[in-house]
């Protein structure tokens, strides 16, 4: 089990994304400070008009005082505007920043360490984890620094009329806002990890009953499902009456306290004056200012409340943000020398900048495909194009423990439709995963286009290859966009020319709205065969030399599938395809079949 973080761990790095808007969080420092001392002093300069109206009887110095009472009231609730404005344009600033960061981190995890996980944790943590973090930035981080800044002052102001006074009101400040609230953090931050853990597994549970509403409803599960729901649900309310508890006991404490130092005050300094120490306006200062001065540190006695499930929100995503990618992908330019007599040697990969350039040039189709895929693999050949294929040459992959391919070698020939045939699990999806590299061989190597890919460009080498997963994954968008992600800003002509050879176009003109028709959230309202049609119109669209297809007519009745083998026929002339199928009529287009068994082909 991996070892939690303390809490100064995690506020430090969470502190750390602070450094863009530092200018801005000093601000609200500043103004939050003001704007306390602001209320406090009210309190007190009210005692001073009752020092100053019944003892001293100056009724110049109590219209003074009023007036400045009545500019600092109106400043005090400026002052705080300003600084929850700062503390929140903070907080939602870098809650965008920290999404975006989480993406990210996603995106280079995908799909190795996703594949799967938990979903509904991961949609936890985007979702309610990220914006739980809102109550550290905009209420958290500020405050602590405005407590101890307060209270500094305070100490010095009460300490001025006697330096017990000082002592005591620096115990009592240390006590409120340090010492009970890393008491009750202690003991609730485990309680608040669990809390947030379990919260993403409910969200997993509701989210894997709702897709399965189909099944649950045909078999009769219902009931097991609701009560496994609500048992959960139980579970989860209990952790929260626990936590709540435990913010009960904090807060009797803290005001406890709180008594305990004002009355304290008032008899530390009757005593004081007793000994002639300190005058009646000592006493009365002194007293108010105490009674007066708590707010900061409540405010951050009150925050371990909420602070156990917000630093376990931010570990959770700290923990995401900083773990590593099983496969790095391959950015920025790299040079490649290659021996053919037709290279270039020592021919660097142009900018990306280049490759928009060359993809808007008017060449012909050919001569723009040539020239691409000198950018793509890092060649510029002065030949025609030729696509050299793909091979695996003694590849060994296991999943963790589990070897799915061992000492594995296929050459794929270029402008030839390759079937492999096997039975679930022998490692065919697998091996189309390693030429796409969403994993990394552990021995030996995959080559592209005489390449191996780990040396080239991630970027490039999904650009080289079109691939059909066996699930087809729609957006919530319109039949058109679902089918442009193969070539994103692709002509309407091109999306209906894909479309037409996933002989999947008339369907799709029988609909309202054509191909601006929207699929729903998960493609709901469409079949699996006609999903799987459209990833293969993505494939079509997406036009590049090496075609890999895993199972791509299994939903599909023998009419679609005959016309999809016909196009797939049609462009293994120019393309290199690879085809991984349990249909024998899928298998009788193919040009050569190996039969994959226990991780072997033969």
């Amino acid at each position: 089990m991996k070892k939690r973080r303390s809490a100064i761990s995690i506020m430090g790095s969470l502190i750390g994304l602070v450094k863009p808007l530092l200018h801005i969080m000093l601000a609200a420092i500043i103004l939050g400070t003001a704007g306390y001392l602001c209320a406090i002093f009210l309190t007190i300069l009210a005692g001073q008009v009752i020092v100053h109206g019944v003892i001293a009887r100056g009724a110049g110095s109590i219209k003074t005082i009023i007036t400045v009472m009545i500019i600092i009231a109106v400043l005090r609730g400026i002052l705080h505007y300003a600084e929850q404005y700062c503390n929140h344009f903070i907080a939602f600033k870098l809650l965008a920043i920290i999404r975006h960061k989480v993406f990210a981190a996603l995106r280079k995890l995908c799909p190795a360490k996703l594949e799967g996980r938990d979903k509904g944790n991961l949609i936890s943590i985007i979702t309610t984890d990220i914006e739980l973090l809102e109550v550290f930035y905009a209420h958290t981080i500020s405050p602590i620094a405005i407590a101890a800044l307060t209270s500094l002052v305070m100490v010095f102001f009460i300490g001025r009329y006697h330096w017990l006074a000082g002592i005591l009101a620096l115990a009592a400040y240390l006590v409120v806002g340090v010492v009970i609230p890393m008491w009750n953090g202690r003991r609730g931050s485990q309680m608040g990890m669990e809390f947030r853990t379990n919260f993403g597994e409910l969200n997993s549970f509701v989210l894997d009953s709702l897709r399965g509403l189909d099944e649950t409803i045909q078999y009769d599960q219902g009931e097991k499902r609701k009560e496994q729901m609500s048992e959960r649900s139980r579970s989860l309310a209990g952790m929260q009456e626990k936590l709540s508890k435990m913010e009960g006991t904090q807060r009797s404490f803290t005001n406890l306290v709180i008594l305990l130092a004002s009355f304290g005050m008032l008899a530390l300094t009757v005593w004081l004056y007793g000994k002639e120490e300190i005058g009646f306006e000592g006493i009365l200062t002194c007293t108010i200012a105490m009674m007066g001065s708590f707010g900061p540190v409540v405010a951050l006695s009150s925050l371990s409340n909420n602070l156990n499930q917000t630093l376990a929100s931010g570990e959770r995503v700290l923990s995401l943000l900083e773990e590593t990618p099983m496969v790095e992908e391959i950015s920025g330019n790299v040079d490649i020398r290659t021996d053919s007599d037709n290279e270039i040697s020592n021919t660097s990969i142009v900018s990306e900048n280049t490759d928009n350039d060359i993809r808007n040039q008017n060449n012909s189709p050919e001569k723009e495909k040539y020239i691409l895929r000198g950018i793509l693999t890092g060649r510029a050949k002065n030949s025609v194009n030729v696509f050299s294929g793909a091979e695996a040459q003694h590849v060994t992959f296991a999943y963790e423990n589990e070897t799915i391919l061992d000492d594995y070698s296929l050459k794929l020939e270029p402008g030839k439709i390759t079937g492999i045939h096997g039975a679930s699990g022998s490692g065919k999806s697998t091996l189309l995963k390693l030429l796409m590299r969403f994993w990394d061989v552990n021995q030996g190597s995959v080559s592209v286009d005489g390449e191996d890919i780990r040396k080239i460009q991630t970027r490039h080498l999904r650009d080289m290859e079109s691939y059909v997963t066996q699930e087809t994954h729609l957006f919530h968008d319109s039949i058109a966009n679902n089918i442009a992600v193969g070539s994103p800003g692709a002509s309407r002509e091109a999306i209906i020319e894909a479309a037409k050879k996933a002989s999947i176009h008339d369907f799709i003109m029988k609909l309202p709205k054509g191909y601006d028709t929207e699929v729903g959230e998960l493609g709901d309202t469409l079949s699996g065969g006609e999903k799987q049609r459209i990833g293969i119109a993505r494939a079509f669209l997406h036009d590049s030399p090496l075609i890999l297809m895993d199972e791509p007519t299994s939903n599909l009745d023998s009419l679609n599938e005959g016309i999809i083998l016909k196009s797939l026929r049609e462009a293994s002339e120019k393309k290199t395809v690879i085809l991984v199928s349990h249909r024998k009529s899928t298998m009788n287009i193919v040009d050569t079949v190996f039969e994959m068994k226990d991780g072997r082909i033969s």
